[in-house]
């Protein structure tokens, strides 16, 4: 009796945690631009205190992005998006090394470089939307 009363009445699925709408790789991508714009800040700057707090922030901004492609990653991407695009994995690999990277780095390639691959994770990403 206690098995009819709290068996589910209707049955629902979804690819991702919750319904489609709360990700988007607009967030690493956003925060990534962030890295990348202080870098570049950082080179046109010789004041020691405001390297400093360049440097935090542009740290603090790469940790963030790096959380935004995990969530993705172990989130949203499912293994029919793996079977479909079989490089997903590395690239999302890649993609938190070249974060880590920039995040160790005021040289804006090293943001650039992490901003390309997010492109590239996003591209994937909203291909795996239209489906």
């Amino acid at each position: 009796m206690f098995s009819r009363l709290f068996a589910p009445r209707i049955t629902v699925s979804a690819h991702c945690d919750l319904p489609c709408g709360v990700y988007d790789p607009a967030q690493a991508r956003i925060e990534a631009e962030s890295v990348l714009a202080v870098q570049k800040k950082f080179q046109d700057n010789d004041d020691p205190s405001f390297r400093t707090r360049a440097i935090i922030i542009k740290e603090q901004r790469a940790e963030l992005a790096k959380h935004h492609v995990s969530v993705l990653w172990s989130d949203y991407f499912k293994a029919p998006h793996f079977e479909k695009y079989p490089q997903l994995h590395q690239l999302v690999n890649d993609t938190l090394k070249a974060l880590s990277a920039a995040k160790g780095s005021n040289d804006p390639a090293t943001g650039q470089k992490a901003l390309d691959l997010i492109e590239e994770v996003s591209k994937i990403f909203w291909e795996t939307k239209k489906a």
